[in-house]
């Protein structure tokens, strides 16, 4: 039976009502904060930026390792002022099903943290952030990323609704009107807003008019809402985006910006869908209306000066990296590090590494960008290898000094090449002349630290045409710090990590340069002396803890490093 349009109207007033996300009074303000820790820092700062602007919406990034403590002074504030908080999260790879459960993990903190929280102190709604289109699976498999996607999509919306009155949203790009759900004969756009109460359109344009004006690109968007009783909020873009000036205000400033939202607001009332228009997002709407540029390339952080002993780890794999930020500095901070190496996978854009590097730094932890690849040792790849160097220097540029990447550190291990086992003076010379070249394009322009993983054993070998001079002492020689894999099990004794260091802590002292030494977590087939594997955490500490005082006599011994972290975590203790 189809209802009339008097109570069709009726419902859908009474839905919003009963939401409390937007009554026939309220249009939405909304802009995101991805910064969790600044609900703490700087709730006073935000509130009443909040108040001059007008701003009842706020999409606050959710940092599960936070105690819930944090935030409910903040949303008890906002909410004295009439704004309400939106838990926010997100990811890419949260549109793939391998990726689901911790983009449901998001849901029942919510529902734990509200659950827990007093009336004024819970969280308003859920708010997603997914663009799968950055992943590389876009490009060759899109289709199943479509439906991956949409998958999830539907669990999180069921999920969420598990807390009634919980409001259920996502951010849309506009283009996806073009682009159909597999199978379902809908648009994305369509399949999206049907799911979610709201969905917040990315219409990231600089101007209210024409074919590529914001008002023609949410025309559609605004029409299937209209039709399905859901409500949208147009979003702008205040960040700088290198290439693409239309698609934000960076360089028209805030006056403009606010002029064309008022334009469009006016226009875009005609839809009884357009519920308000957002700002992406806090920090770089509050730098243009200060005139600043958050984006701005900043000054590189000093050189490190290790005065206080280092504790580093390696994190292999550059997903963890993106996708583990809160796991990686709560482990770093539980176990007391200071030093991360943090593989990157160059196809990624710069902004995925920014959450991981900005919060350790935060914690006092140092972060270096990490790669390498046995073949890097070789003429024929000395290309890939300075490929890493541009791109750390190029995401420094372009970010806050907190965010940016202290040094870049190489694990390069050609013995394991079968080339070595023909000619190793032949690998050794080509992988003394990447060395060179790695060393001379980090340090052009930039005061980043370079580092290199060496084998303990390399001090038998010479450098080629330099009889005499050790390939380990010439390694040593061109970087700020060695970190030297002393694989023992044992501080003390013959054999031991002391005793198998001692040649390459004398180079360093002669030189004025660091070392660190590694111990390997990892499982070994070559014999349970190589690992702490067998013996566990507590027993690693222990013996550790023995070489302040095994190397006492060595100025340039700095620290440890434990390889690795996957390995690390999951040891028994």
């Amino acid at each position: 039976m189809r209802l009339t349009r008097f109570l069709y109207v009726l419902l859908c007033l009474g839905a919003g009502l009963l939401a409390g996300f937007s009554s026939p009074e309220k249009t939405v303000k909304a802009t995101w904060i991805w910064q969790a820790e600044l609900a703490g820092d700087r709730q006073q700062e935000i509130l009443q930026f909040a108040e001059q602007n007008g701003i009842n919406t706020i999409y606050l990034r959710v940092d599960k390792a936070l105690p819930f403590a944090h935030y409910s002074p903040f949303i008890q504030a906002a909410g004295r002022m009439g704004i309400e908080v939106h838990a926010l999260g997100g990811h890419p790879a949260w549109a793939l099903s391998g990726h689901r459960q911790r983009m449901l993990e998001l849901v029942s903190w919510v529902h734990a943290y509200n659950s827990q929280s007093s009336e004024d102190a819970r969280f308003a709604g859920l708010h997603l952030d997914i663009e799968p289109y950055l992943l590389r699976e876009w490009e060759t498999e899109q289709a199943e990323v479509l439906r991956q996607w949409t998958a999830n999509m539907k669990s999180f919306a069921d999920a969420a609704r598990r807390e009634p009155g919980l409001q259920v949203s996502a951010d849309l790009a506009v283009w996806l009107d073009r682009t159909d759900v597999p199978g379902e004969g809908v648009t994305v756009s369509e399949w999206m807003i049907d799911i979610f109460d709201h969905v917040t359109l990315m219409a990231y344009r600089n101007r209210v008019d024409g074919p590529n004006g914001i008002v023609a690109l949410v025309k559609d968007e605004l029409a299937a809402a209209d039709r399905l009783g859901k409500q949208v909020v147009v979003a702008v873009n205040a960040k700088e985006m290198p290439g693409e000036p239309h698609t934000t205000f960076y360089h028209d400033g805030e006056t403009v910006m606010q002029q064309v939202l008022a334009q469009a607001s006016e226009r875009l009332r005609l839809h009884s869908s357009f519920a308000g228009t957002a700002i992406h997002d806090y920090r770089y709407w509050q730098a243009l209306r200060n005139g600043e540029s958050p984006n701005a390339p900043q000054p590189a952080p000093p050189p490190s000066s290790h005065t206080a002993p280092l504790l580093g780890t390696y994190i292999w794999h550059a997903e963890a990296a993106i996708e583990e930020a809160d796991e990686i500095v709560s482990f770093a901070k539980q176990e007391g590090l200071n030093l991360l190496y943090v593989r990157l996978d160059l196809e990624q854009p710069f902004s995925v590494y920014r959450e991981l590097v900005g919060k350790a730094a935060d914690a006092g932890i140092e972060v270096h960008a990490m790669g390498g690849h046995p073949l890097w040792a070789l003429d024929s790849h000395r290309e890939r290898m300075l490929r890493l160097v541009r791109y750390v220097k190029s995401y420094n540029s372009r970010a806050e000094p907190r965010e940016q990447f202290r040094g870049i550190h190489l694990d390069i291990e050609p013995y394991v090449l079968p080339v070595w086992r023909q000619d190793p003076e032949l690998v050794l010379r080509q992988w003394r002349d990447n060395i060179r070249a790695f060393v001379a394009e980090t340090k052009r322009d930039s005061s980043l630290q370079t580092s290199s993983d060496l084998a303990v054993w390399l001090d038998r070998y010479d450098v080629p045409g330099e009889p005499g001079t050790s390939f380990s002492k010439w390694m040593i020689a061109q970087h700020d710090h060695i970190t030297l894999m002393a694989f023992r099990d044992r501080a003390e004794g013959p054999g031991g990590i002391a005793a198998i260091s001692q040649d390459e802590l004398r180079f360093a002292g002669e030189l004025g340069k660091e070392i660190l030494i590694a111990v390997e977590m990892k499982q070994s087939g070559e014999g349970d002396y190589v690992s702490f594997h067998e013996e566990g955490k507590a027993e690693m500490r222990r013996q550790l803890g023995m070489l302040p005082r095994l190397l006492a006599d060595h100025p340039s011994y700095k620290g440890n490093v434990v390889h690795a972290y996957e390995y690390w975590k999951e040891a028994k203790e």
